[in-house]
């Protein structure tokens, strides 16, 4: 089972990268658009500007975030992905990885 510590780990080589890139893209967006201007199928935004600058950081990092997770995923090795996280000996019958005695081979 994987300890606390790499989960951690695991969730900073997502967020991070990703809230860094999700700024990136907000100073390269709102250089040439202007959030004033920005219209939604057809009508004005009825926001702010700082509500355009907020909502469309959150948008850019969950898009950069889902990102970042699918390359984390890809990353796992074979072992990672298809262990158990059960203990051999609490694993339910019938699970092909659960240990056996040497007496039913």
């Amino acid at each position: 089972m994987e300890t606390t510590s790499i989960k951690a780990q695991r969730w900073m080589w997502i967020a991070w990268p990703s809230f860094l890139m999700a700024g990136v893209l907000e100073m390269l967006v709102f250089a040439v658009v202007d959030p004033t201007e920005l219209h939604w199928l057809g009508a004005p935004l009825e926001l702010s500007r700082s509500g355009v600058y907020t909502l469309a950081f959150f948008v850019f990092w969950a898009c950069t975030f889902g990102s970042s997770a699918l390359t984390t995923l890809l990353s796992m090795s074979p072992f990672e992905v298809n262990r158990c996280p059960l203990p051999a000996t609490d694993r339910p019958d019938g699970c092909p990885k659960q240990e056996r005695s040497p007496s039913s081979h």
